[in-house]
């Protein structure tokens, strides 16, 4: 029989899990999408991300491919994205080459509980798709449509579930673990 003394060092300085990192980017006039974005970055969290919550004046473009997935949120005006995001995404093309296979969802806030929030989804993944990212909705649990939608309390778990889905398919994608 044979007895082995094994001794383990950790550093645990060096050891650390690295998280998938989301931004939160979204353009909010009234602050209901902020509200918004804030409870996405929530979800996101929960979901094991990091997330990094910027309106877009706040972006920097060039910065967009450190980001393992991209949640933008816009109020509904004419059931279309605000121009503001519109710029955002519009500047993003110098980085589109880039952006291939980042995840992305969308969210949105109106007035309205139904006006104009599925269209304006819509064009904010549309841009997402034409930049090569993955783009999906809310989870089944909340709906299972575009995206999230509205600040009030139904919104806000749609919001929570759609960041904590983004980071665990970035999760996936990236295979930070």
């Amino acid at each position: 029989m044979f007895v082995f003394n094994i001794e383990i060092f950790i550093d645990f300085k060096t050891l650390h899990y690295i998280m998938s990192e989301i931004l939160i980017v979204y353009y909010s006039r009234a602050g209901n999408t902020e509200k918004l974005a804030k409870a996405v970055g929530e979800g996101v969290r929960e979901g094991g991300g990091n997330p990094t919550l910027k309106s877009v004046e706040e972006v920097e473009i060039n910065k967009l491919p450190e980001y393992d997935g991209i949640i933008a949120g816009s109020p509904v005006y004419f059931g279309t994205m605000a121009a503001e995001l519109k710029k955002f995404f519009d500047e993003s093309v110098v980085v589109r080459k880039k952006m291939v296979n980042k995840v992305g969802a969308a969210f949105v806030t109106g007035a309205h509980r139904t006006g104009g929030k599925e269209t304006t989804l819509i064009s904010i993944l549309q841009a997402m798709l034409i930049s090569g990212l993955v783009v999906v909705g809310d989870p089944l649990e909340t709906g299972g449509h575009y995206g999230a939608a509205g600040s009030d309390e139904v919104g806000l778990k749609e919001g929570r579930a759609l960041g904590k889905r983004v980071a665990e398919l970035a999760e996936l994608v990236h295979r930070k673990k």
